[in-house]
């Protein structure tokens, strides 16, 4: 999204669509297709762009939502596997759950180091409502005392859901937003004729134009990823946002639809004719996993689920990893009696080639398929598509600076943009620090504990919004990179203080996850202060030389969740030239 970019004025003028002229320039002269769009990617962007920032940014956050959950349990950063890992989980749940009608043992990965156990007793309910779950220590079978909370779980489902509403009404607006982006993507692609010369153009210190060229120079460099992530969110959403199809299909019935969407394949297994009596309260479990590994074809083994655990007719369910082709989910599982003779299941129903499609589209846009490498660079997209956005509004305010000085005062609808643009950049990255600092400070004992965490985490964000008010544009925005570049950068410290893994710990035992997030929370802290200082400088510099001087200065580029609020180092020059012409 290239928000207020073109060579064109973006904003509504006599002549223009919205002046009920439409393709008339002042001159008398017919608008062209890339200024009718001009207006078009600016507004489309503007109205619904800071719900698209929160979007893109808890977005991006979810491609690593295992590595930050994992930092926000302590106790499970602790834990490391080795090759008794899955019978100590067994022996475990032998202790736990002897009765139950089914185990679940979710295995460590390098994303995830303890092992995740579960169950059902006889007669729940099916789904997730009907099991009990705990943590248990990979290397000793333990049962870990993990404090309650959502963890990065919270920010993907806050990305297409929100919060504080029905699913339903979020998926709704996250769809609208997303309509809205796809929109200033392709209007933005139309207004920009040399788009992809203009990604190789920079201009430091011009105040507008490097607004422009960083924002032109973001929305190219994930283009692809821009519009594919876009176009796969409405697939996603598209039986929320278009459900007559349903309707018409199940008389209305849409629940039955996603019944049968959701259920899954419960094979009818035989034992082989050949085979020996089954004995009781035998689990060959070392021979299923070895068997299934190899088979996997060295995939390795995410999960394994036991049916009547201890009796005759147990049998046991193994799941490979996730793969990395488009088409791998839902991946084929394995089936093995008790004492370890695979079982042949029936097979699965042939699917049509647009059920196909529909789940690697669901595969691209969650990124199921991909490896470490490939999860970096949908990070990094991600973080691109942040910063499109963040300059984007930065960009509407930037350009209107000379109406605003040649005026000598600020209008309301550009003071509520700049407010807006503070609490939703600036804030929605204090409210994240401020989140991980509640998930180790809280009582661990804390009832309804992980409600109390997003609720200190809206309140805070509250808070950020409500302080532009108060504070100059500028200060504003100081005082909140400030609050974040601390929360963030000291978080290896609280981790340490309060029972988690300390850095250099991680580090030389390689907890990559934990040693991955903390030092990208540390990197990020970094940027932010650069751009606090650049920021303090610009203050200082500008009372002395005047407002046409300072606004020539930015602040460079940043990544991860501070990446847009570095970018307001740039906003901020050419903001103190306003300040400056209101004071004289």
């Amino acid at each position: 999204m290239e928000l207020g970019a073109g060579r064109h004025a973006a904003v509504l003028r006599p002549g223009s669509v919205a002046d009920g002229s439409a393709g008339m320039r002042p001159d008398g002269k017919v608008e062209g297709l890339r200024q009718s769009m001009s207006w078009l990617h600016t507004y489309t962007g503007l109205l619904l762009g800071w719900v698209l920032f929160a979007m893109f940014l808890t977005g991006t956050l979810s491609y690593v939502r295992d590595e930050i959950t994992a930092w926000m349990k302590p106790p499970v950063q602790h834990s490391f596997a080795d090759a008794q890992t899955a019978d100590r989980a067994v022996a475990a749940l032998r202790k736990l759950a002897p009765d139950a009608e089914q185990w679940t043992i979710d295995l460590p990965t390098a994303r995830q180091p303890a092992v995740e156990a579960s169950w059902r007793a006889k007669g729940a309910a099916q789904g997730r409502r009907g099991r009990e779950a705990v943590m248990l220590d990979a290397g000793t079978g333990e049962v870990l005392q993990v404090p309650e909370t959502r963890g990065a779980d919270f920010f993907y489902r806050f990305h297409f859901e929100f919060y504080g509403m029905s699913v339903y009404t979020g998926r709704i607006i996250a769809g609208i937003a997303a309509f809205f982006m796809l929109v200033a993507i392709i209007s933005g692609v139309i207004t920009h004729k040399k788009i992809f010369t203009e990604f190789f153009t920079f201009r430091p210190r011009k105040g507008q134009r490097s607004w422009l060229d960083a924002h032109n120079a973001m929305a190219v460099l994930g283009l692809p990823f821009h519009f594919v992530l876009t176009f796969t969110g409405l697939l996603l959403l598209m039986f929320i946002l278009l459900p007559w199809g349903l309707d018409a299909a199940y008389d209305g019935q849409r629940n039955q639809f996603y019944q049968e969407r959701r259920a899954q394949f419960d094979p009818s297994l035989e034992r082989p004719a050949d085979a020996a009596a089954p004995v009781a309260g035998v689990l060959a479990l070392d021979r299923i996993l070895h068997d299934a590994d190899q088979k996997f074809d060295g995939r390795g083994i995410d999960s394994f689920v036991v049916k009547h655990p201890g009796l005759a007719d147990s049998t046991v369910e193994v799941r490979p990893a996730a793969g990395d082709r488009l088409t791998d989910y839902p991946a084929r599982r394995l089936f093995y009696t008790a004492d370890g003779l695979p079982l042949q299941a029936p097979p699965e129903t042939a699917t049509a080639w647009s059920t196909d499609v529909y789940r690697a589209m669901i595969n691209v846009h969650i990124g199921r398929f991909a490896g470490p490498a490939l999860r970096w660079v949908f990070f990094l997209s991600g973080i691109a598509g942040t910063l499109m956005v963040a300059t984007g509004l930065v960009l509407w305010v930037v350009k209107r600076l000379p109406e605003r000085r040649k005026a000598g005062a600020t209008p309301f609808s550009h003071r509520l943009v700049e407010v807006l643009n503070t609490g939703a950049i600036g804030g929605l990255t204090v409210a994240i620090g401020s989140y991980f600092w509640l998930n180790h400070l809280l009582p661990a004992a804390l009832k309804d504990r992980s409600l109390w965490e997003i609720r200190g985490f809206f309140c805070v964000w509250l808070l950020c919004a409500l302080h532009p008010l108060l504070r100059t544009h500028r200060r504003a925005w100081i005082e909140q990179l400030c609050l974040a570049a601390v929360l963030l950068f000291l978080l290896p410290v609280l981790n340490a203080a309060t029972g988690g893994l300390p850095l250099w710990r991680s580090l030389a035992q390689g907890q990559w996850s934990i040693a991955g997030f903390e030092l990208s929370a540390m990197a990020v802290a970094v940027l932010l202060a650069f751009a606090v200082r650049k920021l303090r400088a610009g203050v200082g510099s500008g009372a002395g030389r005047g407002a046409g001087k300072a606004a020539a200065r930015h602040a460079g580029h940043v990544t991860a969740t501070g990446a847009a609020a570095a970018v307001t180092a740039m906003q901020s020059r050419d903001l103190e030239s306003r300040e400056m012409g209101v004071q004289q």
